[in-house]
């Protein structure tokens, strides 16, 4: 049974809130290392977690309070300047804030989170005992402020005053008047800058626990909280948020047209009563097609607006990763620092969540790999501190993500000798790739250019995740590089995943449905100019050698007839001519996933408008397939290896 029990809406706001304000606190956290003399975003710091630890009072997770009283308490003393920040003494307070996320992950699953690791309890009781003047005793609780919660006050374990949080609990699950966290939320986002840290209020006490042993020192595996935090690693990871924030007016707008909507249905209603009882005139097959016409713009309309509802701005991603550049970049004695532009940035929602490890894993290798240490910069004309650039921006129908550092870039002659070295492709091989190829070969299961892995990278796998998962998204993800200057990863997404145009062709009488993105151009296909090059199909297209692939053969379906037909398809790596029958127009396919089976090559289906269900092929799928069979692209001599990276 949940800890929670009849706590559940409330610790959803909760989770939602506080995660947000986390986020915010770490950046300004990594922002304030950068301007300590910063009051104002010290007082913010100190009122998002004043935040946290009112809202984690309210729902009676004890250790979570206890954690960040701790930590305010600390804040409280930079605040009133009793204590210098320190690179030392932010990694105690970054360790802190780690701590909170844990337990928020331990609260997500249900239960009271553990007790704090005890080292990050002494580096903050440290950091406080030597912030103090000598001979100072513990503070004590001052009086309830007037106007403060009423009801019984309670000891609890560290001598302070609280009140009785069963008794609050009581009232919000049996409908009393009670205080929402919402509103715990903003009444403590609005206290006083001055007020101290141990001051009592509704959002300041520590807990009082209920008597039947629901501390968590009290549970079995307890214990386990005096080991290192990276051990609840696995305990905490968040399932996928199942809720999304909407603007009002948004949802105001699809309102407005599901009401437009139902007039149309009336009024065609109607109309086909008047067509039944046989009115056929002109007048009213006119108004027939007016209004079938309006409540196909109006359905347009209201598609439109239903798929902004999933869009969340990029930013709720984006400020994630200061803090992560910020202490892999202390780990590895580097000056870094991560510039986010574009926050903004509209994104599907399940989007961002897909787009968080690959983000991730460019940060650091920019960090552990892009980046040199402040000697090498300075040697090599630079400035010490390293800026990485993560931008977001909309460009048409899709969105643009670009990680840019200023560090030493990349050779292509080096990383095609360590893919020789690797065995990953022969020397022969290696010879053949263009600087292009050359910097995908680290997309490779496997490649490295690290001679020795370490705790952060080397062993060939994160890069391969990040094309892995960006081509999961219909994305694309694009190299440059200039050695000395720095690199730059440039990712192409679609705004959306859950409507996809597509161009539907035939094969014989069956359509299928290509994603429109990868298509350049029709042409017909003229097989008098044809031309065989190593043992394939081949055409000239304004001087541009392209091979010839049949969807038949893709397919593995037998071919009845010759092709016809040619679609100029482009992806990330290579061009190519797809050979099909005919046409069948262009259309907008909400796809629907095939969950419990999904061929190879078939992304999804489609329902056109007659009914008839229609594949959308995944043609990076089917490439692949291709090249495993021993398929190589006649456009070069690239190994099957490079293929496969399309």
């Amino acid at each position: 049974m949940s800890d929670f029990a009849g706590m559940e809406d409330l610790l959803q706001d909760f989770l939602q809130e506080a995660g947000d304000l986390l986020s915010d606190v770490d950046n300004k956290l990594v922002d304030l290392e950068r301007s300590p003399e910063d009051l104002g975003l010290l007082n913010d710091i100190f009122r998002g977690f004043h935040t946290i630890k009112g809202g984690a009072g309210f729902l009676n997770a004890g250790e979570l309070v206890k954690l960040c009283h701790l930590t305010e308490n600390l804040f409280d003393r930079l605040r009133n300047g009793e204590k210098e920040l320190t690179p030392a003494l932010m990694d105690t307070i970054m360790a802190a804030t780690q701590g909170v996320r844990q337990m928020f992950g331990e609260i997500a699953q249900g239960r009271q989170p553990f007790p704090a690791a005890a080292e990050v309890t002494a580096n903050l009781q440290s950091a406080l005992t030597t912030a103090a003047d000598p001979g100072a005793t513990s503070p004590v609780a001052a009086e309830p402020r007037a106007g403060g919660p009423a009801g019984p006050a309670v000891a609890t374990g560290s001598g302070e005053q609280g009140p009785d949080w069963q008794a609050l609990h009581a009232a919000v699950i049996g409908g009393q008047p009670a205080v929402s966290l919402p509103a715990v939320a903003r009444t403590a986002a609005t206290a006083p800058a001055g007020k101290q840290a141990d001051e009592v209020e509704l959002s300041q006490l520590q807990p009082h626990f209920p008597p039947e042993g629901r501390r968590s020192t009290d549970r079995p595996g307890a214990a386990a909280s005096a080991a290192p935090s990276g051990r609840r690693a696995d305990e905490r990871a968040a399932a996928r948020e199942t809720t999304i924030r909407v603007d009002t007016a948004r949802l105001d707008q699809v309102l407005n047209l599901s009401g437009e909507i139902g007039l149309t249905k009336n009024r065609l209603t109607s109309l086909r009563a008047d067509i039944l009882a046989g009115r056929t005139d002109s007048d009213t097959l006119q108004a027939l097609d007016q209004a079938v016409s309006q409540l196909d713009l109006l359905v347009s309309d209201l598609q439109n607006s239903v798929m902004k509802t999933r869009m969340q701005p990029i930013g709720r991603l984006f400020q994630k990763y200061p803090r992560i550049a910020r202490d892999l970049a202390r780990q590895l004695g580097k000056d870094v620092e991560l510039a986010l532009i574009g926050e903004e940035t509209e994104v599907d929602k399940t989007m961002i969540e897909d787009l968080a490890d690959p983000l991730i894993h460019l940060i650091r290798n920019a960090v552990d790999h892009g980046v040199e240490s402040p000697d090498e910069r300075r040697a090599a004309g630079k400035q010490a501190k390293s800026v990485i650039r993560l931008e977001a921006r909309q460009e048409g129908d899709h969105i643009v993500l670009m990680i840019a550092d200023d560090g030493r870039g990349m050779s292509p002659e080096r990383i095609r000798a360590k893919a020789v070295e690797k065995r990953i492709i022969s020397e022969e091989d290696a010879n053949t790739l263009d600087d292009r190829q050359s910097l995908n070969l680290i997309f490779l299961p496997g490649f490295s250019t690290m001679a020795k892995a370490s705790a952060v990278s080397g062993r060939g796998v994160g890069m391969d995740v990040v094309k892995t998962n960006i081509q999961k998204l219909n994305g694309s993800i694009e190299i440059r590089s200039e050695p000395g200057k720095g690199s730059v990863f440039v990712i192409s997404l679609p705004l959306t995943l859950a409507i996809l145009p597509v161009l539907l062709v035939l094969l014989e009488e069956q359509p299928f449905a290509l994603p429109l993105s990868l298509v350049r151009e029709i042409l017909p296909i003229d097989h008098e100019r044809m031309q065989e090059v190593g043992g394939r199909e081949t055409l000239v297209v304004r001087g541009e050698i392209l091979p010839v692939i049949a969807l038949a053969h893709l397919l593995g379906w037998p071919q009845v007839r010759r092709p016809e037909f040619g679609v100029l398809m482009q992806t990330a790596e290579r061009s190519f001519i797809l050979a099909v029958d005919n046409f069948a127009g262009r259309d907008d396919a909400v796809i629907k996933a095939l969950d419990d089976f999904r061929p190879r090559g078939v992304a999804g289906v489609t329902t056109l408008s007659n009914g008839q269900i229609v594949l959308i092929l995944d043609m990076k799928e089917l490439l692949s397939d291709l090249a495993a069979k021993g398929e190589r692209d006649t456009r070069t001599t690239a190994p099957r290896a490079l293929e496969l990276l399309v």
